[in-house]
């Protein structure tokens, strides 16, 4: 890492890419343990927000999280689901909710659409987690070793394309949601905190995984010119050697013509 008492190329890039992973796996909790206390963040993070007052079953207003549906600021929530369906904010009955979101899914509550985007969405980002996890412990070494940055950069990428795929079925459903309920007289609204947390997730590990392979690729140039230096000061040494013989033999035969005159 150390080269001349400075940092290397590569070892920078490993720390900076350990911090973006350390920073987006925080968000990435965020979001996934919202709900869980009503503490700051947490009792802002959710995904969407919606007057359901006139849907039978359901809270007067209801937030749709990673793990819980919750009333104002997170609070008054059921019980944990994993990938619970949507209707499950008016589980009891359907009377009130905009037919599009109503299906046979979900104990009779969601519609396939929203099941399945849902659903998938929440596989998706638990995966992302769990590889994202894998590429910080990896990536302790970055700094340190360039295989070590090319291991930690394919965990990274790995995660960044399953939390891609996560994040744009997430970000579609919630969106249309949202407007499906405002077009039926339910006002709503789409958590900027749970968005915000899971695009700058994806933005820190984005840049992660191109640092990585930069420092994985960094510094190999410099180790193919040793030999050719080493070669210049060898052949500059040699030339030298010549001159110094040259200048010996010249001045031996000199002194045995002037011995051959006197």
């Amino acid at each position: 890492m150390f080269g001349g008492g400075l940092p290397s190329k590569g070892g920078i890039m490993g720390l900076v890419s350990l911090i973006l992973i350390a920073g987006s796996i925080v968000l990435m909790f965020f979001v996934v343990l919202s709900g869980v206390t009503g503490t700051t963040p947490l009792d802002k993070t959710y995904f969407l927000e919606a007057d359901t007052t006139r849907i039978d079953g359901a809270r007067p207003i209801s937030h749709w999280t990673y793990f819980y549906i919750c009333g104002p600021e997170n609070t008054d929530c059921g019980s944990p689901v994993p990938a619970l369906p949507i209707g499950y904010a008016w589980n009891g009955g359907n009377q009130g909710a905009p037919f599009e979101l109503v299906g046979d899914y979900g104990k009779g509550t969601t519609s396939k659409y929203f099941w399945y985007m849902w659903r998938f969405g929440w596989v998706f980002y638990l995966m992302a987690l769990i590889f994202n996890v894998i590429s910080f412990f990896t990536c302790l070494l970055a700094p340190f070793s360039r295989l070590a940055s090319g291991v930690s950069g394919f965990f990274v990428a790995s995660a960044l394309f399953w939390f891609t795929i996560a994040a744009s079925l997430m970000t579609t459903a919630f969106v249309k949601a949202r407007d499906v309920l405002n077009n039926n007289g339910h006002p709503a609204r789409v958590g900027r905190w749970a968005f915000g947390f899971t695009w700058g997730a994806w933005a820190a590990m984005f840049l992660a995984t191109i640092f990585l392979f930069l420092g994985c690729g960094a510094g190999g140039s410099s180790s193919r010119s040793v030999p050719t230096t080493r070669g210049g000061i060898f052949r500059r040494s040699k030339h030298g050697s010549k001159r110094s013989r040259g200048s010996f033999i010249d001045t031996d035969g000199t002194r045995r013509v002037k011995d051959d005159y006197a």
